[in-house]
């Protein structure tokens, strides 16, 4: 049974109310669409009496009231007394969000508040609606879901209406309510034990290996009892004797070690499956359906499409699909923004869809499913898709790539340009879009789970964006590879394949070595160059190579390990946090045998292989100049996130004579900066890990680098961004549009002179 014990009566009629309203939204959105049925109108009636049987109980009068009223209209309309007609839903939703509303308020059981003024007005025109003379009054129209906030997106509400509570997939089977701290420790628990019954194969391996050792014992007391027989002896007899008790004793041992060995076999498969299906149980236990997320979206896609003056239908597929708890709290805000970039920047008017051939009512699938397991959720919308050279011509206009290099741009590529923070493809800013709060919220909150998106668009017909996360956060499927003699893990979920590389089908370009897939050349570089550690005693297989291949914003690479060990089920354990941020590593794990494996970052891993295929390298040798050559190039290092802007900052200052290295985050600077010695530092602002912000404060904390010039280009030109980076120690800030003028350069040379002394 359901434990509500330890709720009070206003927070048991706020759990009612968060599942009778949405209840009554859904039937509500169907009566406007023309689907009168009997079953529909009947579920409207029920929650209905439901929240006003509740609201009673509590004395929240105002809610009595409205949801009678409402009641009352669903009790005529199923006698057929009334049509619900779509015009009325306008005031049914009102009716709904009133009651969702007064159930959240701290003030709802106030005498004075001031719920009973809105819930008079509610109550006369849900009474209009029941006698048919709904339009006497100007209806009061449902209030929309909140738009998009101008808030840090780690802090932005949700925007759908509020979910129910947390219930099992199964609705009908019983509930029982657990602390999520609680829960939490029992998934830490179940993973321990799951990994302590792994434990006892190997124990099974040796007890084997012990029958085999008393095997050799029997036989060796056989063949001494051979040798006594042909023996002098002063007593054979009893000699014989002895050996045959010895013998005896010897097989009576060999039989029962047996026996045990079989029954610590049986004993040792039967733990691990009931470990296996506790650990399950205890992690379906934290499955939620997807429908809980977007359980809004129908009224989201109703209110936003009629302030446009749009017509659009969502359909969704999947969503019973089970996602972890904490994975679906974090996804409503990503999916409705993207709902909502659908809905503005996608879908045509009507007059537009049909000029174009399109049916006047646009579009908008969600669809989820379960994939090597991970969960894949796309959003596809069949409106005007992306104008890729409008999106090029905004790249050049906000200072983000030079006119020559975006003209070399792939598709791909320009795509990525969206997820930039503050970038957006309307000119005009309006409460939907254009507000500075883009696709990048949506990356840093997929990016947050370990999860992924991409975007596709086919002009005129569609676009489609993927977003690929863990279905939950505390175990994870990885393939197991050795790496210098140790066991690191790549989760599944971040490896594009994984393929036995001939050394013949290697090729070389510039030094850099690839091989062919499918006509993509993927580049190869070796596992322990990339996370520092000594190579491999033993060389690899001189047939073939262990490759995996993965990607990360359209940049593939082949990573070459000593060798696959197999696919795992690993408990996910986060590293101490006095470890700080270690390069290319995100977790850890414990393998059967207690041995630590170590769970590999495939983004950092990605932005590592960057780093040392096009600018520094991860060994450096340090010298002084010649008497022969006193002169030097001056050296700069670049820390920029965004590869098309690194690459445009690096192309310009060795363009001009500057010897010049590169770094992909402020972390990543840090390290270059204490490795090496650099006459000047130019870095972004908004970076993972480690921003441009406390990179330059830790440069300029540094006694030994603190006189180190340090110039920001940001595409933030605000004034309180430019004061927050010069009180941080910058000596210049400059915007990225500076790179259309001589302003970058002339900076640089500025601050350091020429390029060489």
């Amino acid at each position: 049974m359901e434990d509500l014990s330890g709720f009070s009566m206003l927070e048991l009629f706020r759990l009612e109310a968060d599942t009778q309203t949405a209840v009554l939204s859904a039937g509500v959105l169907a009566i406007e669409k023309l689907e009168h049925s009997p079953a529909a109108i009947e579920s409207l009636m029920r929650a209905a009496h439901s929240l006003k049987g509740a609201a009673r109980i509590i004395g929240l009068e105002p809610a009595v009231r409205v949801a009678h009223a409402m009641e009352e209209v669903f009790v005529a309309a199923g006698k057929g007394l009334v049509t619900v007609q779509p015009e009325h839903a306008d005031v049914l939703l009102a009716g709904s969000d009133f009651l969702a509303s007064i159930a959240r308020a701290d003030d709802a059981l106030a005498p004075d508040g001031p719920w009973g003024e809105r819930a008079d007005r509610l109550v006369t025109q849900l009474a209009a609606i029941r006698s048919g003379r709904m339009g006497q009054e100007p209806p009061m129209r449902s209030t929309p879901p909140p738009l998009i906030p101008q808030v840090p997106a780690e802090t932005a509400p949700a925007t759908a209406p509020p979910s129910p509570p947390h219930k099992a997939l199964d609705h009908g089977d019983p509930v029982v309510r657990v602390s999520a701290d609680s829960l939490s420790r029992l998934v830490g628990l179940a993973g321990e034990s799951l990994v302590e019954a792994r434990q006892l194969p190997a124990l099974v391996a040796g007890l084997h290996s012990l029958r085999s050792m008393q095997g050799k014992l029997c036989n060796t007391v056989a063949a001494l009892e051979e040798w006594h027989r042909g023996a002098s002896l002063q007593d054979p007899a009893a000699s014989t004797a002895l050996l045959g008790i010895l013998r005896e004793q010897a097989g009576s041992v060999l039989a029962g070690l047996s026996q045990r060995c079989e029954e610590f076999a049986s004993l040792a498969g039967r733990n691990e499956d009931l470990s296996g299906r506790l650990h399950h149980e205890v992690i379906s236990s934290r499955m939620r359906p997807l429908a809980e997320c977007i359980r809004g979206f129908p009224r989201l896609v109703r209110d936003v499409a009629r302030s446009l003056g749009k017509q659009v239908r969502l359909e969704v597929r999947g969503e019973q699909t089970g996602v972890d708890r904490d994975i679906l709290d974090k996804l409503e805000s990503p999916l409705s923004h993207l709902i909502r970039n659908a809905l503005d920047h996608g879908i045509e008017s009507p007059d537009r869809r049909v000029a174009a051939g399109k049916p006047p009512v646009g579009t908008i699938l969600l669809e989820a499913r379960h994939r090597a397991g991970a969960l894949m959720i796309t959003i596809t919308d069949d409106g005007e898709g992306i104008d890729i050279e409008r999106l090029r011509a905004k790249t050049v206009a906000n200072g983000l790539v030079a006119g020559p290099l975006a003209d070399q741009l792939s598709e791909q590529e320009l795509l990525e340009f969206l997820f930039l923070p503050g970038f957006s493809t309307k000119d005009v800013v309006t409460e939907i879009s254009g507000r500075g709060v883009g696709l990048d919220a949506v990356h840093r909150m997929v990016k947050a789970v370990g999860g992924s998106v991409r975007v596709a668009t086919q002009p005129g017909r569609q676009t489609v964006f993927t977003l690929q996360v863990p279905i939950t956060m505390s175990v994870i499927r990885a393939l197991l590879v050795d790496i210098g003699g140790e066991p690191y893990a790549f989760p599944l979920t971040r490896i594009d394949h994984i393929l036995r590389c001939q050394h013949a089908d290697i090729r070389s370009v510039e030094g850099r070595q690839y091989v062919d897939r499918g006509g993509v050349s993927i580049g190869l570089v070796l596992a322990p160059q990339i996370l520092g550690l000594e190579p491999s005693a033993s060389p690899p297989s001189a047939d073939a190579l262990s490759v995996v291949v993965i990607s990360d914003h359209g940049q593939q690479f082949g990573v070459i390990v000593d060798a696959f060990l197999g696919e795992r089920d690993l408990e996910v354990r986060p590293l101490d946090p006095r470890l700080g941020a270690v390069p290319d590593i995100n977790s850890a794990s414990l393998l059967e045998n207690g041995d630590p494996v170590l769970i590999i970052d495939v983004e950092d891993l990605v932005r590592s292989i960057d780093t040392l295929l096009t600018g520094r390298r991860l060994k450096r040798v340090e010298y002084a100049p010649s008497p022969e050559q006193p002169s030097r190039r001056k050296r700069i290092l670049v820390v920029d996130d965004s590869i098309t802007v690194r690459e445009l900052e690096r192309q310009l200052l060795l363009s001009h004579g500057f010897a010049v290295e590169v770094a992909v985050d402020g972390m990543d600077g840090w390290n270059a900066l204490r490795e090496g010695q650099y006459d000047l530092v130019v870095s972004d602002v908004d970076m993972p890990r480690l921003d441009g912000i406390g990179f330059v404060s830790l440069i300029k904390a540094d006694p030994e680098r603190k006189d180190i010039p340090v110039v920001i280009v940001s595409y933030k030109d605000r004034e309180e961004d430019r004061l927050r980076g010069l009180e941080a120690g910058a000596n210049r800030y400059l915007t990225k549009a500076s790179f259309h003028d001589e302003t970058f350069l002339q900076t640089i040379v500025d601050l350091i002179g020429e390029p060489t002394d």
